[in-house]
């Protein structure tokens, strides 16, 4: 089971995780707990005191997680994976740990400047994240021994190449953009881009006042679609990474953000700051980097001009995204690490047909099941149930007779 946040950033990421799963031969179901964001925020239109008000946010946050719980023990999943800020308290997740059903959580954030983590990460069997050391040693020091260093990837089949027609082209496109939210860095490096035929698009650009006439649409959320448009009908993407640091433009960092993933997946030129865990994932040949300003506008100018460059190198950024960045690397690997430190326990392996002397009426119809759900054919009793369970319309007999051995099994089978 994936538990997604309410919002945020590592909203989609959590979906393509789930997605990735799915593809990987995983059963998988997603608590979508972006359904209670509006009841949440509602929370606020009280005007109430902000003791109140802190008191209310937390007592619904439990009853969000009071759900998570609820929904796992009716699914009994093999493993609840957790994006980061996904609705879970540490008692559901001590409760969780006692029922024995393993927890992890793919912390997508920078620990450095989100450090809710103190909190939570000791209550997770297993904690990935996309930093490297201090943040390995902090971890241990708060008694969190099962780590990983899994950095982001993309959806290779969401972020993809678009031939764009010549609306996007005008609506979308530009010689430069950028796609993010208005950090204090990055208002400050883009005030010196105005001379350029450029774009912003993303949130959190108000009082900005100098970069108002290349800011788009109001400053709305750009959804994921409308993302991978910006990318292909944008000559130059720019990808400064985000610093809440205003008296600096390019700085120094460690991880590296989604959108250099997503960018690269969908052959998309990018100028990149310099990232210290960049080298492990592209190259220079994949991915172009700047180390300040200076170096971003020269590197700007010179790729302006040479177009069939920006192809060569985009080209081969979305090579090693299909070869080695995908979220279904990410979701093997993290599956397998599990596995190894036994966390997880491998998969069962083929066996003997279990209805090899079964009458040929009754395989065909279980054939038919099968097909009917979309599952293979060494599919377990209980995720067949489930999926019987998830369905919706008229059960015919045999569907009717499995969800009756299910109960007779949870009421008499010790």
């Amino acid at each position: 089971m994936v538990v997604l946040p309410m919002h945020g950033g590592s909203l989609p990421i959590g979906r393509y995780c789930a997605t990735a799963l799915g593809r990987l031969g995983h059963m998988v179901d997603v608590f979508e707990a972006p359904l209670f964001k509006s009841a949440f925020d509602g929370l606020k239109e009280l005007r109430v005191a902000s003791a109140d008000l802190d008191h209310l946010e937390n007592s619904f946050l439990q009853v969000v997680s009071s759900a998570v719980m609820a929904k796992t023990e009716a699914m009994q999943p093999d493993l609840v994976l957790a994006l980061a800020q996904a609705p879970l308290s540490r008692q559901t997740l001590s409760r969780l740990r006692q029922k024995g059903v393993p927890t992890a959580m793919w912390f997508v954030e920078d620990f450095r400047v989100f450090q809710y983590w103190r909190s939570f990460a000791p209550y997770y069997d297993f904690f990935a994240v996309i930093q490297k050391e201090p943040f390995f040693s902090e971890l241990s020091s708060i008694g969190v021994k099962n780590v990983m260093y899994l950095p982001l990837a993309a959806d290779p089949e969401f972020h993809r190449p678009l031939e764009p027609d010549a609306v996007d082209k005008k609506r979308f496109g530009s010689d430069i953009s950028f796609l993010g939210a208005g950090y204090p860095n990055r208002r400050r490096a883009f005030a010196s881009l105005l001379g350029y035929d450029f774009k912003i698009w993303g949130t959190e650009w108000d009082g900005a006042a100098e970069l108002d006439a290349v800011v788009q649409m109001q400053g709305r959320r750009i959804s994921p679609q409308e993302a991978v448009k910006i990318f292909s009908c944008t000559k130059i993407n720019l990808n400064l990474h985000s610093s809440v640091k205003g008296d600096r433009d390019v700085v120094p960092g460690d991880f590296v953000n989604p959108r250099t993933f997503e960018l690269a997946s969908c052959g998309a030129f990018q100028l990149t700051d310099n990232r210290e865990l960049l080298p492990e994932l592209f190259t220079r040949e994949e991915v172009t980097t700047f180390g300040n300003m200076d170096e971003m506008r020269e590197k700007i100018d010179y790729f302006l001009e040479h177009p069939e460059k920006r192809r060569e190198i985009a080209r081969a950024a979305r090579k090693r995204v299909l070869s080695e960045h995908t979220y279904e690397h990410r979701m093997r690997d993290l599956l397998q690490k599990m596995v190894d430190i036994k966390i997880l326990r491998p998969g069962e392996s083929g066996g003997p047909d279990p209805l090899s002397e079964a009458d040929p009426e009754l395989r065909s119809r279980i054939k038919e099941l099968l097909d009917k759900y979309k599952l293979s054919y060494g599919v377990g009793f209980e995720d067949l149930v489930f999926h019987i369970r998830r369905a919706e319309g008229r059960l015919d007999d045999l569907e009717t007779s499995l969800l009756f051995l299910d109960e007779w099994k949870k009421q008499y089978k010790k």
